[in-house]
């Protein structure tokens, strides 16, 4: 047995302690070495590497995370010419975050891409650093080719039929089969003095519409034609805009137009007169006031008892905006009292919506042949009253 002898000095033992007390603490890893006392921060995104189209938006959620709590900035390289890139977090466009071991704070990273970017692949990264570290994450936007399948219009009816006057309204669909969300305006154009009006999306005012990826939008277009349109076939373009790109719809109107006729004369006068028993002639004017045209157009008539009318043509052809001359014959009754007499001549087309109507004043005058018996008769009378003076009167 090893014996020591005399005091062992108490700077000596205290020194041993700590020794041994050191190595104990390494040993069991409670005192952490220079290499577990750095930090670090990542930023990534779950797709750092999506399609778009031109003129549209991507957003990319971004996760940022931190070995320690710190403050990290946060910025966008490598922008392309003509496109845009913002970081946004907490309604605001931001340029740095907080981090800490647990959670990330919410930021959305947002790429405009102009409407004339060229198809291809475009590179941009994300840079986060702070307290001496940092983190980049590359990020590659690839604009595809541009292809006719991609933005498209559909409807039930392209063509609709009706009579002038009447609003017309058709019901498409935007067919979005692109890999993107595309925002886009429409306008349609239709013939000289139609009203046309177009509206993307359910909205009444709205100016433009966007239509998500693999989604569909509605379009109503209203077509109203000018008054006195004529009968016929009226194209409607329409043209919606999407990322820089055109998309055209064809529609149609048929007009059948309408039917409306007025009866009257070249004058307007509507009164005549003539002798009982004797022929008149008078002129029945036809206007088409409509805007197709009139086929098969007759005047009828119902005259006052024993009265008959002809007329010298049987059936007429008016154009839209045009007239036509049938002249009638009157024959009033050959005992008919002189007055007035009032001659109903309607005019009927093989149109059955084309009807019209109007009143003739006819007087009947003295005949002239009782005009001449009348003179006779006072001749005779003042005759017979010169010889009965003149036979008599002498005495």
């Amino acid at each position: 047995m090893l014996q020591v002898r005399g005091r062992v000095p108490a700077a000596a033992v205290r020194r041993a302690g700590l020794a041994i007390g050191s190595a104990i603490a390494l040993s069991l890893g409670l005192i952490a070495g220079p290499a577990s006392a750095a930090s670090s921060v990542t930023v990534t995104t779950p797709y750092p590497s999506v399609e778009a189209a031109a003129g549209t938006k991507v957003s990319l959620d971004l996760i940022i995370k931190g070995t320690s709590s710190n403050r990290v900035s946060l910025n966008v390289a490598g922008v392309p010419s003509g496109w845009s890139a913002t970081l946004h977090g907490g309604g605001f466009i931001v340029g740095g975050v907080l981090v800490d071991p647990k959670t990330s704070p919410g930021v959305k990273l947002q790429i405009g891409i102009p409407d004339n970017a060229a198809p291809g692949t475009y590179h941009m990264i994300v840079k986060a650093s702070g307290s001496g570290v940092s983190s980049l994450l590359p990020i590659d936007i690839t604009i595809p080719k541009a292809t006719s399948g991609g933005v498209s219009f559909s409807t039930d009816y392209p063509q609709l039929r009706g009579a002038a006057g009447t609003d017309f309204t058709f019901n498409l669909t935007l067919n979005n089969d692109s890999p993107a969300d595309v925002t886009y305006t429409v306008q349609a154009e239709g013939p000289d003095g139609w009203q046309i009006k177009a509206l993307p999306g359910a909205q009444t005012n709205a100016a433009s519409a966007t239509v998500t990826a693999g989604n569909t939008s509605s379009v109503t277009v209203t077509a109203t034609p000018p008054d006195g349109v004529a009968a016929g076939q009226y194209p409607i373009n329409v043209t919606a805009t999407a990322n820089g790109q055109p998309i055209q719809a064809q529609l149609a109107v048929e007009i059948t137009g309408n039917y409306s006729l007025q009866v009257t004369t070249p004058d307007g006068r509507l009164s005549t007169h003539g002798p009982a028993g004797s022929s008149t002639e008078q002129q029945i004017t036809i206007k088409n006031t409509g805007s197709a045209p009139l086929t098969g157009v007759k005047l009828t008539t119902a005259p006052p008892s024993n009265w008959k009318v002809t007329f010298d043509k049987p059936t007429v052809t008016i154009a839209p905006n045009s007239d036509a001359t049938i002249t009638a014959t009157i024959v009033p009754a050959g005992d008919a009292v002189a007055g007035d007499y009032v001659v109903t001549f309607n005019a009927v087309a093989d149109q059955s919506a084309a009807t019209g109507k109007t009143d003739i004043r006819f007087t009947v005058e003295t005949s002239a042949l009782w005009a001449i018996v009348g003179i006779g008769i006072i001749a005779i009378a003042l005759g017979s009253l010169g010889w009965v003076f003149r036979r008599y009167g002498r005495r």
